[in-house]
């Protein structure tokens, strides 16, 4: 099968079985699914995981194809429900294309370097759950996003050259087959929330890096406050174990922590890393329980 080397829309009267014949499902996540993935993934040896500090055992960590039409992500989505409400949104990520990217003031372009990654995680979903789950993606992910198919590039060697055991042990060192070491490129479903989505900020005043912080520092939805959202993010990036996280995610980082107090600040941190570590781990449970339907 010919590995397509940009994001692609489902064609008209096509599902995503068309992308997966086989009936199992790869899916690629670059937000909140880094750190609370989708249920039933399967563990295996292709879905290696990494050692942290917060025994990441989520799906394999990769990155966008460098020819890819995505250039970076960006929290430039409105939420109207898990981080905000419809009167007052909040603001979580999406990645946006390279063609509609250099259209925008970005303070940060001149750090980015001329290949397009985004950096995340993929996960295998067994073809005995793939509807179900691909059904909770599309309830979970309804809010401004829409579906399309990428290619996704696994790392070639692991973080520290160790491999997490799991939650709660030891990680044990590992020596990469020459297969992982040279990993194809596996075409994912992601989730992605375009300029045409109603959910996409199109005034760029409110693109702004400040306007985009003082929004977060205030915003809450069902899923509590948008500035858990926002350190939740930037910790699950550096928990893939690839040095730090996104400049745009450490910069309104940075810029939240100026317009909270410290005291406050410092606490939502430290419970943004532990929320981390608990999500993962109970991830990481629910994918090696005797098979179930979502809760």
């Amino acid at each position: 099968m010919t590995t397509p080397e940009t994001t692609q829309s489902p064609p008209a009267g096509r599902t995503w079985r068309n992308y997966f014949p086989d009936g199992d499902l790869w899916v690629f996540g670059y937000g909140s699914l880094i750190w609370k993935p989708p249920p039933h993934y399967a563990q295996t040896n292709e879905s290696q995981a990494i050692s942290t500090a917060m025994s990441d055992a989520s799906g394999r960590p990769g990155t966008h194809s460098q020819n890819s039409a995505i250039a970076k992500m960006s929290l430039i989505n409105h939420s109207t429900d898990h981080r905000g409400t419809p009167e007052a949104p909040g603001r979580v990520v999406t990645v946006i294309e390279r063609g509609f990217w250099e259209t925008l003031d970005d303070p940060h372009a001149h750090l980015e370097s001329s290949t397009a990654r985004v950096w995340g995680a993929a996960y295998h979903i067994p073809a005995s759950h793939a509807e179900e789950v691909h059904d909770y993606l599309d309830d979970r992910e309804i809010d401004g996003y829409t579906v399309h198919y990428t290619p996704f590039h696994p790392i070639s060697t692991v973080s520290a050259s160790t491999v997490s055991k799991g939650p709660g042990t030891e990680a044990a060192p590992q020596t990469q087959s020459p297969s992982q070491a040279h990993a194809a490129p596996i075409i994912c479903m992601v989730y992605i929330g375009q300029p045409t989505n109603p959910q996409f900020l199109r005034d760029p005043a409110r693109r702004e890096p400040q306007d985009v912080a003082e929004v977060i520092s205030c915003g809450r939805g069902q899923s509590g406050k948008n500035t858990e959202y926002l350190y939740l993010l930037e910790k699950a990036l550096e928990g893939l174990g690839l040095g730090s996280a996104d400049m745009h995610v450490t910069d309104l980082v940075r810029r939240v922590k100026a317009i909270e107090n410290t005291e406050e600040s410092t606490a939502e941190e430290a419970a943004a890393e532990r929320d981390v570590k608990q999500s993962l781990e109970a991830s990481w449970a629910e994918a090696h329980r005797q098979p179930s339907k979502i809760e």
